[in-house]
């Protein structure tokens, strides 16, 4: 018995020593829902005001009747709520709310026929809407299923026509009736809002998408979203990957990101490996490497590395002299990002090949050394794109051949750092200033970011803006989808 518990032990650890740790997690608040609460709402009422109902019939005593043509004319939602469910989703609740409604009669009472309208009126409308929310197989973030009670207190009817006080007290046998229709109709319509409109919103979410021509990024969720009753927190992989070689990708053994506040309504956490995974697919793809020649080359670089290698050339062979020189610079190990409480630096190491270029033959190798050189990296957010600035800290080059030859290059870290800095730091920053694009559902920005800095990872806390109404990104959705159906 006791090896069996050990057993089971053993088992445990190891399969929560193997869970797969988060490269980027986002928790929403009660404050961003409750920014979230408005729109919502007005969704709900959309919703509900496109109820239609069934042709009623049947006959009382001598009376006939059919009643059609049903329209919500108003919803009037007194109390409205939207919350974190704790271990579910989310609640959406509506109490002592009414519903404005008008639908057109037909009655026979013996041989006297009447038509007319018929106003009503729904009080007491209690909806109690339970969203359960999951991950898909796709690892999207899904409305698994809702649960939902709807109630209505009482329902008064007046009538309008010739005959209208005559039938009166035929309303206690018809809102008895209508009750109950209407009541059967606002669960099915709560459904079809959660499990159809809003999951085709949720769609929009990337989840494993293409970023540029080179790499692609990965965010699928991991497990389900962890609710309590302050926030909603997801974990997704948050990995870049190589698009000519999507299998091979850099393991995840960087700390958990930690976010501990609730002041914002979202909070973004990134740990090193989401840009290490980035830095690590960029440079399988290859575009870690630069030739500097011809107009690219600064004169006074060319000058200085020309007399650097005079004599050089001069023992290969005296005729290079004429020619032209260039550097190659070329990455020999993915970047690496450490972030601390002191904000984010990114280390890399190049191989700087210099050359001479010799007209209609291969070029002809000088030096090899190798670059050293650690960036300042400043994270920032714009809308939903997640940019990065880079800003050269530290620069070292030295010789692969000989110590003696390091002493020779010193003259050069001066003008090859200048280079950098002038040269290439821009054609990065170019490239990083694009961004990419967090799990964020279209239509939502972050607006008021402010970075924190922590050890192994970073936190983005900010407010949510709606650039566009609910409604208005759910059509957006749908109308993208029959076109991209034709």
């Amino acid at each position: 018995m006791a090896s069996c518990t050990v057993s089971i032990l053993f088992l445990l650890i190891v399969a929560m020593s193997a869970a797969e740790p988060p490269g980027c997690k986002i928790r929403i608040t009660n404050r961003g829902l409750e920014m979230l609460k408005y729109e919502t709402q007005k969704f709900v009422v959309e919703e509900l005001s496109n109820i239609t109902m069934p042709e009623m019939k049947g006959n009382e005593g001598r009376f006939e009747y059919t009643i059609n043509d049903v329209k919500i004319n108003e919803l009037n939602l007194t109390y409205a709520d939207l919350a974190f469910q704790p271990g579910l989703g989310l609640l959406f609740e509506v109490q002592n709310s009414s519903i404005a409604l008008s639908f057109q009669r037909r009655i026979l009472y013996w041989f006297f026929y009447d038509t007319g309208a018929i106003n009503a009126s729904a009080e007491g409308v209690n909806i109690h809407t339970v969203l359960h929310m999951t991950k898909d197989e796709l690892g999207r973030l899904k409305i698994s299923n809702i649960t939902c009670d709807a109630s209505i207190g009482k329902m008064k009817m007046k009538f309008t026509g010739t005959l209208g006080r005559v039938y009166d007290f035929l309303a206690t046998f018809l809102t008895t009736g209508m009750r109950f229709l209407l009541n059967q109709q606002i669960c099915p319509a709560m459904n079809h809002a959660g499990l159809v409109l809003i999951n085709s919103l949720l769609e929009t979410i990337p989840v494993r998408t293409e970023v540029d021509k080179y790499v692609g990024i990965d965010y699928s969720l991991l497990s389900d979203p962890v609710v309590t009753s302050r926030s909603l927190d997801m974990d997704f992989r948050g990995m870049f990957f190589e698009l000519g070689n999507e299998n091979n990708t850099l393991v995840n053994y960087a700390v958990n990101p930690i976010v501990r506040e609730y002041d914002r309504m979202v909070y973004l956490g990134l740990s090193e490996y989401f840009f290490d995974s980035g830095l690590y697919s960029y440079y399988k793809a290859g575009i870690f490497q630069m030739n500097i020649a011809n107009e690219r080359m600064p004169k006074d670089l060319e000058m200085l590395l020309r007399t650097t290698y005079f004599g050089t050339i001069m023992m290969m062979n005296p005729a290079l002299v004429e020619y032209p020189i260039s550097l190659r610079l070329e990455l020999n190990s993915a970047p690496k990002t450490t972030i601390k409480t002191s904000g984010a630096t990114v280390a890399v190491t190049a191989i700087v090949t210099v050359m001479v270029l010799p007209p209609g033959t291969a070029p002809v190798q000088l030096s090899s050394m190798t670059m050293e050189a650690k960036f300042n990296a400043k994270v920032s957010m714009k809308g939903k794109r997640l940019a990065v600035l880079a800003d050269l800290r530290r620069f070292k080059i030295f010789s692969n051949q000989s110590a003696l030859e390091s002493l020779a290059l010193i003259p050069l870290q001066g003008p090859l750092k200048t280079m950098l800095q002038i040269s290439i730091v821009p054609i990065i920053n170019n490239w990083t200033k694009r961004g990419v694009s967090i799990p964020l559902a279209d239509g939502l920005d972050f607006i008021e970011e402010v970075v924190e800095y922590h050890n192994g990872y970073l936190i983005i806390g900010a407010n949510l803006h709606f650039s566009k109404g609910l409604r208005e990104m759910i059509e957006r959705k749908i109308q993208a989808d029959a076109e991209n159906a034709i």
